[in-house]
C-alpha cells in the first residue's frame, strides 16, 4: 500500500509562504482592477466596481496594443516553430565539428540580460538602416523564441529512437513522407508546447521590444507608458489581468502537454 504520511508542519508553513510570496502580488492586482480609486492605492479598498473593464473595453489604444502584440507574438512563434525545429534536428541527428558551441551559441540569447540583447539588436537594425517597425520587433523576440522551441524539440529528438527513421527509409519512404508520418507525430506535442511558451514570452515582452519597437505599442510597452505617468491605476490593472491571462493558459497548457508525453513515456519504459 502507498504510504500516506504527511508532511512536517514547518515544511507546509514554508509551501504557503513561497506561494503566498509568489502569487500575493498578483492578488492585489485582481484586487485594485476593482476599486473605486483612480490614484491611490488604499487597503481595503474603500468601495468596488466593474465600471473599470467598461473603461479598457472602449479604449481603442488598448485594442490596437494588444492587436500588435498578438500579431507580434504568433509570427514570432511561427518563425522560432521552423528555425527551433531545423537546429535541433541538424544538433541532435548529426555528429560534427563544433556542435557543442553551436548548440551554445543557439540558447546563449535567452541567457543573457535582455537589455544587452536589446542594445545588440538596435545597433544591428542602425547599421543596417533598417526602420523600426512590428518586423524589428517580431525579429527580436524570435532570437529568444527560437530557444524555448529548440530546447523542447531536442529533449523531444534525444528521446526518439533513429531506428524509426532508418525504417521509414528503408520501407521506401522519402524524407518528406518520413518527416509528416514518423517523425513529426512524434514531436508534435514538444513542439506545440515550446510554441506556447514562446508565445507567452513574446506576448509579455518587455526590455528587448524597448530597443526594437519604435514608434509602435505592444501591450507591455503601454502599461510601462502608464506606470510611469499614471492616470487611472485601476485600468492598468484590468489590463494586466487580461496579459495575466493571455500568457498563463499557454504556459499551463504546456505544462500538461510535456507532463503527459512525460508520464506515457515512463510507462512504456
Amino acid at each position: 500500500m502507498r504510504s500516506t504520511s504527511k508532511s512536517p508542519r514547518g515544511l507546509t508553513i514554508a509551501a504557503i509562504g513561497g506561494l503566498l510570496f509568489l502569487h500575493g502580488p498578483l492578488m492585489l492586482i485582481f484586487l485594485y482592477a476593482f476599486t473605486t480609486e483612480e490614484k491611490s492605492y488604499a487597503f481595503p479598498p474603500p468601495a468596488y466596481t466593474l465600471k473599470w473593464f467598461t473603461v479598457v473595453w472602449q479604449r481603442q489604444d488598448i485594442w490596437d496594443a494588444l492587436g500588435l502584440s498578438i500579431k507580434v507574438a504568433l509570427v514570432a512563434t511561427l518563425i522560432a516553430l521552423i528555425l527551433g525545429t531545423c537546429a535541433a534536428a541538424a544538433v541532435s541527428r548529426s555528429r560534427f565539428f563544433g556542435r557543442d558551441v553551436i548548440s551554445l551559441l543557439i540558447v546563449l540569447p535567452i541567457a543573457l540580460p535582455g537589455i544587452v540583447t536589446g542594445i545588440a539588436l538596435r545597433s544591428a537594425f542602425n547599421l543596417a538602416d533598417i526602420n523600426f517597425s512590428i518586423w524589428t520587433i517580431i525579429l527580436g523576440h524570435a532570437t529568444f523564441c527560437v530557444v524555448v522551441v529548440y530546447n523542447n524539440a531536442l529533449a523531444r529528438f534525444r528521446r526518439t529512437s533513429g531506428s524509426i527513421i532508418e525504417a521509414s527509409m528503408d520501407l521506401g519512404a522519402d524524407g518528406f513522407q518520413t518527416f509528416r508520418y514518423v517523425v513529426l507525430p512524434n514531436i508534435a506535442t514538444a513542439l506545440l508546447a515550446g510554441g506556447m511558451l514562446a508565445f507567452a514570452l513574446s506576448f509579455d515582452e518587455v526590455i528587448v521590444t524597448t530597443f526594437t519597437a519604435g514608434q509602435q505599442t505592444t501591450l507591455p510597452i503601454w502599461m510601462l507608458t502608464e506606470l510611469i505617468r499614471p492616470r487611472q491605476r485601476p485600468v492598468t490593472n484590468v489590463v494586466a489581468i487580461v496579459v495575466i491571462m493571455v500568457t498563463l493558459l499557454p504556459i499551463l497548457a504546456a505544462y500538461y502537454l510535456t507532463r503527459d508525453n512525460e508520464e506515457s513515456s515512463g510507462n512504456a519504459k
